[in-house]
């Protein structure tokens, strides 16, 4: 796990960081830990997925971070500026994306965007805020009452709100909750866009598939505790597992006990042997495998390989901790 520094200079790995994040913990008075000492490092220019089970800590550390909600420890800084000391300065260097579409029902796009952008006392600016409504696909809705549209264009609407005050962090909590996948793909695209633009991007999500498609680094937070942050690269090559899965010529009642000591899997119905090897070691054992399976008579008629997807690693992570 990558600690915090406080300095929003460097990262631990030398690369520049946007946000720090250094023992931070949150308890309630009802007693609840939701938090437990979470150091982090988010790095300039990276989207960064925060993953975990409902209740894992994710929202609670995200509005620490946004000083939504005070932490019991620890220290956060955003851009440089404590989120604390210097709410003002820290806050207008955030843009937030929250999970829920509430928005001003009866105003119009352009009204509320605009509302936003005086939220955090910037002059007016119509030529960006034209721009973040064309980014978004929004800008012949500009009249419209957020009201009239659709889901997808409210959650739209949402991120044009966040970025309206020329945030340098964005914040998505989950960003495409309830939309269909083509709008998904779209929302992906848009992100991309924000992040060539020079904003650094936080998603939390529940489509491990979108992590997967999306971010540069993930990190896996479960009961409060941050167990793992690992480039999304990395953390595939080192966690990732592939599997040979041989069909059968005749079905199996049982693994034959000489090839036992082998990462063997006999399907249900004993159809199939699924072999699980690592990629990196010095041999994958396959050779091996089908020199024993040749010696006891077991015939396959056809072979594939498959690899762990980030899904596999990221339920294996969770079942793992104690």
């Amino acid at each position: 796990m990558q600690h915090a520094t406080l300095s929003a200079d460097k990262a631990p790995d030398g690369s520049q960081s946007i946000v720090s994040v250094a023992g931070v913990g949150k308890t309630y008075a009802s007693g609840f830990q939701a938090l437990k000492q979470v150091d982090l490092t988010i790095r300039r220019g990276e989207i960064f997925a925060l993953l975990g089970p409902n209740g894992a800590g994710k929202t609670t550390l995200i509005n620490i971070i946004c000083g939504i909600v005070n932490a019991s420890t620890g220290t956060v800084l955003a851009d440089g500026h404590d989120i604390v000391c210097d709410y003002r300065a820290a806050r207008a260097k955030i843009g937030l994306v929250p999970q829920e579409l509430h928005t001003d029902a009866f105003e119009s796009v352009w009204a509320t965007v605009r509302f936003s952008r005086g939220l955090f006392g910037k002059p007016p600016n119509p030529a960006h805020l034209e721009k973040v409504l064309r980014d978004l696909s929004l800008w012949d809705k500009k009249d419209a009452k957020i009201m009239t549209l659709s889901g997808g264009m409210k959650r739209r609407v949402l991120i044009a709100k966040a970025l309206a005050h020329e945030p340098t962090i964005l914040f998505l909590d989950e960003p495409t909750a309830g939309v269909d996948v083509e709008l998904r793909h779209d929302m992906w695209q848009m992100v991309r866009g924000l992040r060539d633009n020079g904003v650094t991007i936080i998603l939390t999500t529940h489509y491990i598939e979108e992590a997967e498609e999306m971010a540069d680094r993930i990190g896996v937070i479960r009961k409060g505790e941050l167990i793992l942050v690992e480039d999304k690269a990395a953390l595939m090559r080192k966690l990732g597992k592939k599997q040979l899965t041989l069909q059968l010529q005749s079905p199996l009642q049982h693994i034959p006990a000489e090839l036992a000591g082998l990462p063997l899997e006999l399907s249900a119905e004993g159809h199939a042997l699924t072999y699980t090897f690592d990629t990196h070691g010095d041999e994958t054992g396959i050779a091996l495998l089908l020199r024993r399976l040749s010696e006891h008579g077991i015939d396959f008629k056809d072979l594939h390989s498959s690899e762990s997807s980030l899904e596999d690693i990221f339920v294996s992570l969770v079942r793992a901790q104690p």
